[in-house]
């Protein structure tokens, strides 16, 4: 059993629906999980903001182009039929979700999700124009001034320009970012493009400077469901209540044993850093994102008290209850969820690997025109004509050679060749003929063969045959 989800607050009125909001003041911290958020913030935000910017064989490395149906993944060019690719992209993303939830918690909401990223910076904005947490305290409960009114205004300026930034970088995964830039400087921008950049940036601005710990509270879905994924192996930031308990202050040199206490000093700085306010001595609990922040800030009080590290660490409910100082990492990994979550996700990595290397480079619709019924043409021979959609998958122009087989003496009396241009499509028409048959009337299954002129590739596409009565 799982311990209870506790919610941290400090008082709640039972006869309130909702606990009053109060204003929380994250500590800056510093120590090793401090430095992994700051790289994965600067590694994704440099991701996320100079992708769109670079060039793959002529065209935007990732570009989500709705307008022509068309997306651009560096060297690969989906279309709409490549959509299996996609959701096997988002299926390996949540299999990967899970995994990591299943091994050591919520390591996605402290270090990678967009809310604690985007949080984390507008925090460091805040910390550079007004002060940290009790600088920051001080100018809210001091009257309005010109030093307050020009610190608040610098901050959400800059808030806003980065917002707005935001806003225009993620509508340029899905309208060319160059093209986007150049409307935005003549003052053309279109309607839509307009409103999602406003919209992306208001919503930046609104939970990363505002909502902050509100929205992985009460807004996310993944806080309320994520115990479903925690088992008594799971790691998870725990405080080790054996070893801290009883707490309370004391001489820095004093031996805590002599004093009944704890290595627990009650300083309340594990409260200070927790960017959703919560005090992880009290347990497991739902609104704690795994940022860590508190085992950095208690390690370093260890350090100056001179006891041993891990007051606060990634523990396992199994290892606390029996008081183990550290946890098996075998007996940690190999068990049947994480295997599960495990052989699942490398089994469709594989699959969707090996569909991507063999997927054909040119993609073929095949349609009967319903124009044309089959027809009766010169001594007696037999005609249907078909729609061909051609899409170029590749960044290089092609040229394409089709050939028809499946019933005797079938062959295209026009439209055998067509040239497309590198990530394109073009749509002809292609008619099949077939001379004077016994065969009775109705449809015949045929197959058209599409293939390079070097015939290093052939793509078959099945249709029918009308033979009228």
């Amino acid at each position: 059993m799982n311990a209870p989800l506790t919610t941290g607050a400090d008082d709640i009125d039972s006869g309130s629906l909702f606990e009053a909001h109060r204003k929380i003041y994250p500590r800056a911290v510093t120590g090793v999980y401090a430095y992994w958020r700051i790289a994965l913030v600067v590694f994704t935000q440099l991701a996320f903001y100079c992708l769109p910017w670079l060039n793959w064989n002529g065209h935007q490395s990732v570009l989500f182009d709705l307008s022509v149906r068309k997306f651009y993944l560096f060297g690969l060019v989906l279309w709409p039929q490549d959509l299996i690719f996609l959701t096997g992209l988002l299926i390996l993303c949540a299999l990967s979700l899970f995994l990591f939830t299943a091994v050591a918690g919520r390591l996605w909401c402290g270090y990678a999700c967009p809310q604690t990223v985007y949080t984390e910076i507008f925090m460091w904005i805040e910390r550079q124009i007004e002060g940290d947490r009790v600088a920051r305290q001080k100018l809210d409960a001091a009257p309005w001034g010109f030093r307050k009114l020009g610190l608040k205004s610098a901050k959400q300026f800059t808030w806003i320009a980065l917002a707005l930034w935001t806003g225009f970088t993620f509508v340029g995964y899905f309208t060319p970012i160059r093209v986007l830039a150049d409307e935005v400087v003549s003052a053309s921008l279109g309607p839509w493009e307009s409103f999602w950049i406003l919209f992306y940036g208001f919503a930046t601005y609104g939970n990363a400077g505002f909502m902050r710990e509100q929205v992985c509270k009460y807004m996310c879905p993944y806080a309320r469901f994520q115990g479903a994924m925690f088992d008594r192996d799971t790691l998870i930031i725990s405080y080790d209540a054996r070893r801290g308990d009883p707490r309370g202050s004391r001489p820095r040199k004093a031996e805590p044993r002599t004093l009944g206490l704890g290595d627990c000093v009650d300083c309340g700085l594990c409260v200070q850093v927790c960017p959703t306010g919560i005090d992880i001595r009290r347990g497991q609990q739902y609104e704690c994102i795994s940022c860590a922040a508190c085992i950095d800030v208690c390690d370093s009080v260890m350090v100056k008290m001179n006891y041993p590290k891990g007051l606060i660490r990634h523990s396992t409910q199994r290892a606390l209850a029996v008081g183990e100082q550290t946890t098996s990492l075998w007996r940690h990994l190999l068990r049947p969820r994480v295997l599960v979550y495990g052989g699942l996700l490398l089994t469709l990595t594989l699959a969707l690997g090996t569909a991507l290397y063999q997927r054909a480079p040119v993609r073929v619709d095949v349609i009967r025109d319903r124009n044309t019924l089959a027809r009766i043409v010169e001594n007696g021979v037999i005609e249907n004509v078909f729609r061909f959609q051609l899409m170029n998958a590749t960044h290089a122009d092609a040229q394409y050679v089709i050939s028809v087989s499946g019933l005797p003496g079938i062959s295209i009396a026009a439209g055998d060749a067509a040239a497309v241009k590198a990530a394109n499509s073009q749509v002809m028409a292609v008619r099949v003929r077939m001379p004077p048959t016994d065969l009775s009337a109705g449809s015949k299954p045929i197959q058209f063969t599409i293939s390079d002129r070097d015939r290093t590739f052939a793509v078959n596409e099945k249709s029918t045959f009308v033979v009228p009565r």
